[in-house]
C-alpha cells in the first residue's frame, strides 16, 4: 500500500476506536444508572474496558504487581491496558497517541478544523514552547514518584482495596457529568486552544504521553530520511503535528514523534522517508497499521485469557458504594 493512503487508514482506525470507546462509556453509564436505581431491573455486565480510562489505576496496579502484590482484582483491566500501551510504544513508538487515544483524535480534529477556518495553526515561540513541554514530564515524574516509588506494597494494597478506588470509574464519569466551574473552564480553554494550536494538551500537559514518549525512544522503529532522495522541500517538517524538523534529520528519535506517518504520507518522493526497523528494514504502512491494532487488541485478549480482565467487585458491592 502506498504511503499516501496511510492517513485515511489511520483516521479510519482512530474513529473506529473512538466509536468503540463512546459505546463503552454509554454502556457503563447505563450500568451505573441501573445499579444506582432503587427499582429492580435487569443488570447487564459491567463493561470492563472502561478501566482503560483509568491510567492512574493502571500505574497503581502495575507498581503493586512489581512490588509483589500481584495484579489487583479491583480494576485489573486498567493494569492490562496500561502495560499493553507501554508495550505498543516500545515496539511501535507512540502509535497509541496518533492511532487509538480518543483525546488525541478529538484534538487532531479540532486543529484541522482550525486550519481550514483560519488557514493556519499558530505555533508558540520556542522560548516558551520548550519550558511548556517540560510540564508533562514534571507531571509524569510526580505520578511515578508518588505512586511507583514512594508508596510501599502495603500502602498500594490498602489504596487499591479502598472504597475510593473501587469506584474510581464512577468518580471519573461523575467528574465529567457534574464538572466544577474550574474544571469546566480548564477543559473549555484546552478545547479552544486546540483549534489554533496543534494538540496542546498532548504536547504540554499529558503525563501519559510523556511516559510513552520516553519508552518510544527505545523502539526499534524510527522514521528515516534518505538524504540522496530528499530534495529538502520541507513538506515533512511542515505537516508534522509535533513540529519535528524531519527534513534536517537522518532518523527521528524525538520522544515527541507520535508515529502518525504524516511526514511519510506527504513526502513528495516516496523513497525519501520511510518507517524503518533497526534503521535497515522498511515497514510498509499497511503492516504497521495491522501491528498497531493487533498488539493493542492482543493485550486485552491476553488479559482475558489469563484471568486479569474482569473486575471482582460484586453488583451488591457496587450498589453499596454508590449509595454511601
Amino acid at each position: 500500500m502506498s504511503s499516501r493512503y496511510m492517513q485515511p487508514l489511520r483516521i479510519l482506525t482512530q474513529f473506529t476506536f473512538l466509536g468503540f470507546m463512546v459505546w463503552l462509556v454509554l454502556c457503563f453509564y447505563n450500568f451505573v444508572q441501573i445499579v444506582s436505581s432503587p427499582i429492580s431491573a435487569t443488570i447487564g455486565a459491567r463493561p470492563d474496558g472502561v478501566d482503560g480510562f483509568l491510567p492512574i489505576s493502571g500505574l497503581l496496579g502495575t507498581a503493586s504487581w512489581f512490588k509483589g502484590g500481584g495484579i489487583n482484582t479491583i480494576h485489573p483491566a486498567a493494569v492490562v491496558v496500561f502495560l499493553t500501551v507501554i508495550a505498543v510504544s516500545l515496539l511501535l513508538r507512540r502509535s497509541f497517541c496518533s492511532w487509538i487515544c480518543p483525546v488525541a483524535t478529538v484534538s487532531e480534529c479540532a486543529w484541522k478544523a482550525g486550519f481550514k477556518l483560519l488557514r493556519r495553526n499558530w505555533r508558540i515561540p520556542a522560548i516558551v514552547d520548550v519550558p511548556l513541554r517540560m510540564l508533562k514530564y514534571v507531571l509524569m515524574a510526580f505520578f511515578i514518584y508518588g505512586i511507583a516509588i514512594a508508596m510501599n506494597s502495603n500502602s498500594l494494597k490498602q489504596f487499591i482495596d479502598s472504597d475510593y478506588h473501587k469506584i474510581a470509574d464512577v468518580r471519573l464519569m461523575n467528574f465529567f457529568l457534574h464538572m466544577s466551574p474550574v474544571a469546566f473552564a480548564f477543559i473549555l480553554t484546552i478545547t479552544l486552544c486546540s483549534f489554533v494550536l496543534r494538540n496542546p494538551f498532548c504536547r504540554y500537559l499529558c503525563p501519559y504521553g510523556a511516559l510513552l514518549g520516553l519508552v518510544a525512544v527505545l523502539s526499534p522503529l524510527r522514521i528515516s530520511r534518505n538524504s540522496e532522495s530528499c530534495i529538502s522541500c520541507g513538506a515533512c517538517s511542515q505537516v508534522c503535528p509535533a513540529y519535528i524538523d524531519v527534513m534536517h534529520q537522518t532518523t527521528v528519535i524525538s520522544p515527541e514523534c507520535i508515529a502518525c506517518w504524516r511526514c511519510v504520507s506527504h513526502c513528495r518522493f516516496n523513497n525519501a522517508l520511510s518507517m524503518n526497523a533497526f534503521q535497515r528494514f522498511a515497514i510498509p504502512g499497511f503492516i504497521f497499521a495491522i501491528l498497531v491494532v493487533t498488539f493493542f487488541y492482543g493485550g486485552t485478549v491476553i488479559g482475558t485469557l489469563s484471568g486479569h480482565w474482569h473486575s471482582q467487585i460484586s453488583l451488591e458491592e457496587y450498589g453499596r458504594l454508590l449509595h454511601k
